[in-house]
């Protein structure tokens, strides 16, 4: 089906709905990389006003990505939710978006729609907002998560720890684990990016994490981030594994490009589940998406960055996970150019994720190739913590020295809870506050306070 609209004296053609939708898309380097985006302004606004007027059934009838050759597309049709979909199934993309907004649509109501919800149709509202609707509508919409701790509830926001090391040094990590505690930081998890997928020093850092969690009784769960088959050697080698971690895409041909399937994280869940770790809950699935992933894998089909991304959400949701992480400016600047489009585009991952009922945080990044800055980076953070992002991450000075990109600090995660009142998990405040890490209201309390501690783990790690 084709679609057309008039401005003016000129009259725009849109192919499908796949292109209407690219046509739509805010301007990004990877849609123009890709020969999908709007040739220019006029086109863009054209594409939006004909986008706002098309039935949300359509997603349903005219998949971008066909259903017989794409399992993603298999996944959303067939998990669809004609009973959720109801109340809205009457709405065009644009009143859709009126809804959203409306003061009378509130947590309950973006609940009930979830799972009546494809990401194609949220994809598509999203290209409809500005950046204060994204902000808003996400932040109706709380997405609760639990497993050690509880992540997610409105008023709260978390830190992912990420004390990555070059040579997967255990002191190294250890000792910025350490330091990220100090700063109140680790709620979320603690999180390590192997340098190697070597299985030995894979479980090691797991058995040193586990050991540190277990002495000290921290309320937080640990994930190193291996590809899911290692994980589950580790599993079934008897490793201490709490969260399970794969970066996942929006297509078939994307993820297999990941060396996964949705039959395979099937496998990994499953394989999580029967270690029965968690205290509070069973979610246990990490993933990680981002913008422009299916196009690096030339395995996109034509469909924008941020649709692919989407698409990305609903394989997440599959498998309740814990947390759901845009590594948002990791890719570089091919796909989003510059602080201007990182930051929308984080936004839009953040208000598209929580739509789907998927618990979302944000890697609030760029590579150091790209127009973008710590100020950038400043922003987004605010605009995120206001929308209610999940989780946020907690690198030493921000800049990972493993991974070689920037990022966000302790010191960041203790700005933005300080300006806008957020609160830690409260599991996670109730230990800082036994360990004299931070007092009843979440403060840090001074470091002769925090001595004791920090000199009993430097012993038991033989840190200097």
């Amino acid at each position: 089906m084709s679609y057309t609209e008039t401005i003016g004296s000129r009259t725009y053609r849109f192919a499908d709905l796949k292109t209407l939708m690219a046509k739509a898309s805010p301007q990004r380097s990877g849609d123009q990389l890709a020969g999908v985006a709007a040739a220019s302004e006029e086109e863009r606004v054209a594409a939006k006003m004909a986008l706002a007027e098309v039935p949300l059934r359509t997603f349903l009838n005219e998949a971008l990505i066909p259903y017989e050759s794409d399992e993603v597309t298999r996944l959303v049709i067939d998990d669809h939710s004609p009973q959720a979909f109801a109340e809205i199934s009457h709405l065009t993309v644009g009143d859709f978006r009126n809804w959203l907004l409306s003061t009378t649509t509130n947590a309950n109501a973006l609940t009930r729609i979830a799972a009546g919800l494809t990401p194609e149709m949220v994809a598509a509202v999203s290209k409809l907002m500005r950046n204060q609707d994204l902000i808003a509508a996400a932040r109706k919409r709380p997405v609760i998560t639990r497993f050690r701790n509880t992540v997610g509830l409105p008023g709260h926001m978390s830190v992912r720890l990420q004390p990555n090391h070059p040579t997967d040094d255990v002191k190294g990590i250890a000792a910025s684990m350490l330091d990220g505690l100090m700063y109140g930081c680790g709620d979320a998890m603690i999180g390590i990016n192997p340098a190697s997928d070597n299985l030995a020093a894979i479980t090691r850092l797991l058995v040193m994490v586990d050991e540190f969690r277990q002495r000290y009784q921290v309320p937080t769960q640990s994930c190193v981030l291996t590809h899911v088959t290692n994980t589950i050697a580790a599993i079934e080698k008897g490793a201490p594994v709490d969260l399970v971690f794969q970066s996942i895409a929006g297509t078939e041909k994307a993820n297999a490009g990941f060396g996964i399937s949705l039959s395979l994280l099937q496998e990994a869940y499953e394989a999580g589940l029967s270690l029965k770790r968690g205290t509070v809950g069973n979610n246990l699935m990490y993933f990680e998406t981002g913008q422009g992933s299916a196009l690096s894998a030339d395995a996109h089909f034509g469909v924008d960055q941020q649709t692919c991304e989407v698409r990305a959400y609903a394989v997440a949701r599959k498998f309740n996970p814990f947390l759901v992480n845009t590594v948002v400016g990791f890719i570089g600047p091919e796909y989003l150019y510059d602080g201007k489009q990182i930051t929308r585009a984080g936004l839009e991952d953040h208000f598209c994720g929580k739509l789907l009922g998927v618990p979302m945080g944000c890697d609030i990044c760029y590579t150091n190739h790209a127009e973008a800055d710590q100020d950038d980076m400043d922003n987004l953070l605010t605009l995120l913590g206001v929308a209610g992002i999940n989780f946020i991450m907690g690198i030493p000075g921000a800049d990972d020295v493993m991974l070689n990109y920037q990022s966000t600090s302790f010191h960041d995660a203790l700005y933005v809870r300080d300006v806008l009142g957020l609160r830690r998990a409260p599991e996670f405040e109730e230990w800082l506050e036994s360990m004299h890490i931070a007092d009843a209201r979440g403060a840090l309390l001074s470091a002769s306070a925090q001595q004791p501690l920090l000199e009993g783990v430097r012993d038991w790690m033989g840190i200097e």
